[in-house]
């Protein structure tokens, strides 16, 4: 009979860490939390000092009473959950649920999901840090009075199933802040002028592009920049400088929560909840094949870059043996130190740099295996050389203008063996042989019209970035907020891009006027500040609350008093209602947009809101093309006239046809390409469409 009983999170976790421990251990998963405070009500006693009245989650009956008859065997107990607050103070909920104060309990955390890792945990066995918890408490606590006063206050003006919170309610003013500025924002015409060039001696080729004359020119008008062409066609053009040196790009450090979410965003385009629920798989552990479960990847919710010490002496002699030691960067790795990482865990690094990607593709799904690629590769080239260019810039006279040319060529390519970066401003073009007063002739002149623009509505992964930088949030919170404001109806997605809706934006107008310190990002970021210092022990956690709260309920009593009732009116659509021929209204429900009678409750018909795909008819009778989900959620494309026409594709469908079978052509990443598995064509998408 195992002697000793393991406390784990997830099913998941219990598998991996079962191979790492004998049979003296029984391993147990509790499933997540097992208390909670009740949904019904607020469950804080404001009077009381702010006394939290944990029940236990419905529904965990059953299983706590299976912990408790397992807890009786054993001698020792482990509470191995998370090692973040969040999982300290599941630790400290399993304590009372479990009864565990009269028993041998130890509180046990690692990092990575390795035999050593888990073996060490075990020597190293400590006592619940209370710091920890009371962090979490203030947290939850804060944001339960927050959300449980503003979002009756919401329904009872607004409309029911609203919510406001401590950090989604300063992620949506950020959004609306962004839409105002667009909106208000007046563009201003310019033009560019770039001289295509070619030396008289070596006949190399190249662009320059037009900077003014002792000083950078904005040229504003046609008028004008027509007269600068005129005068510059018959002029000499003669190369007054030249400098030649080298340039390095660095790597980027390994990633935290943050930036994560914001690559995947980018390179995988995945969603914030997508990273975060498959990092949590790989870290978890995945049954791979001849290896058995294995924890791929450290601990994914950090926001250090700090790696150990036996990990980067692994990925050195990998790069070393792999690339050559000319790849190895042995020099001091700089990491963040911003004033609110808290450093208790490593960067998210894969557990085993020797389990490489495409040697397990057959164990993963296609995304495990591109979200593992993207943290095994950032971790490698993070230890390896800058990239190391060649650059030349040219200062080139035109009479009494000057353009200039910049080019670089790739002489060492280091890091960027494993980890590329795009960097739209570089210039890669090719500058020859060209020297100081060198004459060059020209072949080209051309000119073209730009409006400046507004900066860009948020996408998830810029959204992220907004909320680090100014300390709004922590990096487990991303996730579920950017969640929350869509599912409440507060912001919309088109294609990447964020934007508030008219709810959104009426229930940011009355955060704003009523509740400005809720959704002020400066007095978000402090408070936050306020949170990190009961993690260390230097507040107590009842006093960030105390300090809090008086001001909040006076808010909420003059707000309940001034806000008046606000209608917001349904949308009307073009659909008909096939029971009474009323224009169906267009609802936001639990799951989304949906077609609502609007003779509820005479008539209760209702029906899915399909997306059209504008300028796209079904390839096989010409109806219109919507975007649809599946029962399990997943998106796909479908004919309108369904089920009579059985056209769908899980690609987004355009209006090309292949040139090579007469198929629809269909998006997938960059390229367009046939939907015919058996025609192989495919070709780039233009820029414009890419973006």
């Amino acid at each position: 009979m195992a002697k000793n009983l393991v406390i784990v999170e997830s099913p998941a976790k219990a598998k991996t860490i079962k191979k790492f421990l004998g049979s003296n251990y029984k391993v147990e998963a509790s499933m997540g939390h097992v208390r909670d405070l009740p949904k019904s009500q607020l469950g804080v006693d404001v009077e009381n000092d702010f006394e939290p009245k944990y029940i236990t989650i419905r529904g965990k009956g059953e299983l706590l009473k299976h912990l408790r008859k397992e807890v009786k065997k054993a001698n020792k107990v482990f509470l191995a959950t998370d090692p973040d607050r969040e999982g300290e103070a599941i630790s400290w909920h399993l304590l009372f649920s479990l009864n565990l104060a009269d028993k041998k309990f130890y509180r046990i955390t690692f990092n990575e999901i390795t035999k050593n890792a888990v073996k060490n945990s075990i020597k190293q066995a400590r006592e619940i840090n209370m710091d920890l918890v009371d962090a979490q408490q203030a947290r939850r606590i804060l944001d339960r009075i927050v959300g449980y006063k503003i979002s009756p206050l919401l329904w009872k003006k607004i409309k029911k199933g609203l919510s406001a919170g401590r950090v989604q309610s300063t992620a949506l003013k950020l959004i609306c802040d962004r839409e105002e500025e667009i909106n208000s924002f007046i563009p201003e015409e310019y033009w560019s002028l770039d001289a295509k060039l070619q030396d008289k001696d070596s006949k190399d080729k190249f662009t320059a592009t037009f900077y003014g004359k002792s000083k950078k020119m904005k040229i504003s008008s046609k008028e004008q920049v027509d007269e600068i062409i005129e005068y510059l066609k018959d002029k000499e053009y003669i190369v007054s400088d030249v400098k030649e040196s080298e340039r390095l790009k660095k790597p980027l450090l390994p990633f935290i929560t943050s930036t994560l979410q914001q690559e995947a965003a980018k390179k995988l385009n995945f969603t914030t909840s997508k990273s975060m629920r498959i990092a949590q798989q790989l870290y978890e552990g995945i049954d791979v094949k001849g290896k058995g479960t294995v924890g791929l990847i450290t601990y994914l919710r950090t926001d250090s870059t700090r790696i150990s010490d036996d990990a980067d002496k692994a990925v050195k002699e990998y790069i070393s043996s792999s690339f050559g030691e000319e790849y190895v960067n042995n020099n001091k790795i700089s990491s963040n130190k911003k004033s609110n990482v808290q450093d208790a865990h490593e960067a998210i690094r894969p557990t085993y740099v020797d389990i490489y990607p495409d040697d397990i593709k057959e164990s993963l799904s296609r995304d495990q295996l591109r979200l593992y690629k993207l943290i095994y590769n950032r971790f490698v080239a993070s230890r390896m050389k800058p990239a190391k260019y060649a650059t030349k810039s040219i200062k080139i006279n035109g009479g009494d203008y000057r353009f200039n040319a910049s080019g670089s060529v790739l002489i060492f390519d280091g890091f960027l063996k494993v980890y590329n970066i795009s960097d739209d401003k570089e210039d890669n073009q090719k500058i020859g042989n060209i020297n100081k007063d060198s004459n060059l002739n020209l072949i080209d002149l051309s000119k073209k019209q730009h409006f400046t623009q507004p900066a860009p509505r948020y996408t998830e992964a810029s959204l992220v970035k907004t909320l680090e930088e100014n300390g709004v949030g922590r990096p487990s919170t991303y996730a579920p907020t950017i969640s929350t404001i869509q599912k409440r109806g507060y912001v919309s997605k088109e294609k990447k891009n964020i934007f508030p809706t008219e709810l959104g934006e009426i229930v940011n107008e009355i955060m704003e006027k009523y509740f400005e310190d809720i959704v002020n990002v400066k007095f978000t970021a402090a408070l936050e500040k306020e949170l990190d210092e009961v993690e260390t022990g230097n507040i107590q956690w009842k006093e960030v609350l105390r300090k809090f709260y008086p001001n909040f309920y006076e808010t909420i009593e003059y707000a309940e008093e001034k806000i008046g009732k606000i209608e917001i009116k349904d949308e009307v659509s073009d659909v008909l209602c096939d029971k009474c021929g009323r224009n169906m209204v267009i609802k936001i429900g639990r799951y989304g947009k949906f077609l609502a009678c609007p003779g509820f409750p005479e008539c209760r018909n209702a029906k899915p809101l399909y997306e059209k795909v504008e300028g796209v008819s079904c390839p096989k009778c010409s109806g219109e093309v919507f975007i649809k989900k599946t029962k399990k959620g997943r998106r796909y494309y479908g004919c309108e006239n369904n089920p009579e026409c059985d056209f769908m594709t899980w690609n987004r469908p355009t209006k090309e046809i292949c040139p090579k079978c007469g198929t629809i052509m269909v998006e997938k990443g960059k390229y367009l390409k046939c939907n015919n598995e058996e025609c192989n064509y495919s070709v780039l998408k233009e820029k414009e469409e890419q973006e």
